[in-house]
C-alpha cells in the first residue's frame, strides 16, 4: 500500500502546482492544460478506489491509521476537482461574454450608404435577454456541477461505509448470505447514482436548449 500511496500524494502535490497554469495559459493552451490535470485527477480517483481496498487489508492496528490517509488524499483531490470545475466555469462565462458582445455590436450598428443607425432601445432589450440567459445558464451549470460533485462524494462514502460493514461483519462472524446481501444493496445504489447522474445531465441540457 505504501508505494501507491506515496505516487497518489506527489500526484496531488503536482496537480497543485499545475493549477497555476491555467491563471498563466494562453487561449491554445488552456483546453490542453485542463485536460492534462482532469486526467491526472481521474487518475489519482482510481488509486483512491485501489488504496481504500489496500487500507481494508491492513493488520487491525494500522487500519484505522492507514483510512485516515487515504480519507485525507480523498478530501484533497475533490478540492482540486472542484477548483477546476469552478475555473472551467468561469473561463465558459467569459467566452460566451465575448460572444454575445461580438453579437450585440454586430447586430447594433448597421451601416447603410447615407447614414449609420443605433436601435438602442432594441439593443438594450437584447442585451438584458442575453443577460437572463446568461445567468440562468450559469446558475444551472453551477448547480450541476454540485450536484454530480455531490453523487460522486456519496460513492466514495457508500464504497467506504461497505467495506466497513464488511469488516464487521466478518469479526463478528455473520453468514455469507447477509454478506452477500449487503453487496447487492451497494450494487444497486451505485447504479441509483449513475442513473441520477444521467437525469440530471439530460435536464441541464434540456435547460439550456429551452434557454437558448
Amino acid at each position: 500500500m505504501e508505494p501507491l500511496y506515496q505516487q497518489t500524494h506527489k500526484q496531488v502535490h503536482e496537480i497543485q502546482s499545475h493549477m497555476g497554469r491555467l491563471e498563466t495559459a494562453d487561449k491554445q493552451s488552456l483546453h490542453l492544460v485542463e485536460n492534462e490535470i482532469q486526467a491526472s485527477i481521474d487518475q489519482i480517483f482510481s488509486h483512491l478506489e485501489r488504496l481504500e481496498i489496500l487500507s481494508s487489508k491492513e493488520p487491525p492496528n494500522k487500519r484505522q491509521n492507514a483510512r485516515l490517509r487515504v480519507d485525507q488524499l480523498k478530501y484533497d483531490v475533490q478540492h482540486l476537482q472542484t477548483a477546476l470545475q469552478n475555473f472551467q466555469h468561469r473561463r465558459y462565462a467569459r467566452e460566451q461574454q465575448e460572444r454575445q458582445r461580438e453579437e450585440l455590436l454586430s447586430r447594433t450598428f448597421t451601416a447603410n450608404d447615407s447614414d449609420t443607425t443605433i436601435p438602442t432601445d432594441d439593443s438594450l432589450q437584447f442585451n438584458s435577454s442575453l443577460q437572463k440567459i446568461h445567468h440562468s445558464v450559469d446558475d444551472l451549470i453551477g448547480g450541476g456541477h454540485s450536484i454530480l460533485e455531490g453523487l460522486r462524494a456519496q460513492r466514495l462514502t457508500l464504497k467506504g461505509t461497505q467495506k466497513k460493514i464488511l469488516d464487521i461483519a466478518n469479526m463478528l462472524g455473520l453468514s455469507n448470505t447477509v454478506m452477500r446481501l449487503i453487496e447487492k444493496r451497494a450494487f444497486q445504489d451505485k447504479y441509483f447514482m449513475i442513473g441520477g447522474m444521467l437525469l440530471t445531465c439530460v435536464v441541464m441540457f434540456l435547460v439550456v436548449q429551452y434557454l437558448t
